[in-house]
């Protein structure tokens, strides 16, 4: 008889906590330790023998801890004889790497996916990837789910006007925008970003109409929200009245509450839990957060039940 177990790594336990409530499935918490020197352990103080094991945890801030804490857990799993272990990656440190920008640089997103794997992974299922060729860097079944289902439901109910423009803050974004444009019945315009160097980018041109129109910015992620503001001036420059962010991953780098607090062209910023915010972040009023649980909950149920997931594809 099959048998669900759902594991708990420590970055993202409300997230895990309200998966396990939406599937009714006890949450297994597994004893995790660093010592002095920094190391990791790990223990699953539950039988596991058999079972269809899910390890929920994204690889943020620390990244190199969560990923690490991540490894030993799926390793810790393998040999304790679990059947299946599937790795709830909401969101996927490194993934940004995913190609050589320069000569002697690394794939690291490539690394990342050949850690998981010799760990002992046997599934991948996470959120948004920035990079969709990631899921040819695994040899095992890999399921990205999207988080639009949840951000339209809330700008349609909470945010969208007659004149709404949905707007890409880079010319890699335009895919996405379109997709949300298309099912909220708007326009769509771009933003022509330079980025000067990691984390430091500077807004151009915009391409597309946004006079006197509320605009939102649709984008995968917000690190240092350096792209952000710089995309909210040039939106306000260029005659547009109400400005919403709204963004999967919620990384939020410093200087990004300095950035976003006091960005008087920001209304709001709409992010999801695939990464626990901050407390200061938590208190910033114009900063408000959607839950995935439930469509994570969905993709796990129906990758244990195997049935298709190709719906939360969309």
């Amino acid at each position: 008889m099959k048998r669900l177990v759902l594991v708990s790594g420590t970055s993202n336990y409300k997230l895990s906590k309200s998966i396990s409530e939406f599937l009714d499935v006890p949450l297994v918490n597994p004893q995790v330790v660093k010592f002095a020197n920094g190391e990791i352990y790990c223990c699953i103080e539950k039988n596991v023998r058999g079972a269809d094991v899910f390890v929920i945890q994204s690889t943020c801030s620390n990244v190199n801890d969560t990923l690490m804490e991540l490894l030993i857990m799926i390793d810790a799993l393998k040999r304790a004889s679990a059947q299946s272990i599937t790795a709830v990656i909401p969101h996927y440190g490194y993934s940004r790497q995913d190609r050589k920008v320069s000569p002697r640089t690394p794939i690291s997103a490539k690394l990342v996916a050949d850690l998981l794997t010799v760990a002992g992974a046997t599934r991948v299922v996470t959120m948004d990837l920035h990079a969709g060729q990631i899921q040819g860097f695994f040899n095992i079944p890999f399921d990205n789910i999207y988080s639009s289902p949840v951000i339209l439901k809330y700008i349609m109910n909470e945010m969208l006007t007659e004149n709404t423009v949905c707007v890409s803050p880079d010319t890699g974004g335009v895919e996405r925008v379109r997709h949300y444009a298309k099912k909220l019945g708007r326009d769509i315009a771009m933003i022509d970003k330079r980025r000067m160097a990691p984390n430091v980018a500077r807004a151009m041109n915009i391409v597309g109409d946004v006079k006197g129109k509320d605009v939102i910015i649709i984008d995968d992620m917000i690190d240092t929200a350096g792209t952000l503001i710089e995309a909210a001036k040039a939106l306000k420059n260029a005659g547009a009245e109400a400005i919403h962010a709204c963004a999967t991953h919620a990384v939020f780098s410093p200087p990004a509450f300095e950035r976003i607090s006091t960005c008087s062209e920001l209304t709001s910023v709409i992010v999801t839990d695939t990464i626990p915010l901050s407390v200061e972040f938590q208190q910033l009023a114009k900063v408000k957060v959607l839950t995935t649980a439930e469509i994570l909950a969905k993709a796990i149920h129906r990758t244990f039940n195997d049935d298709s997931v190709s719906s939360l594809f969309l």
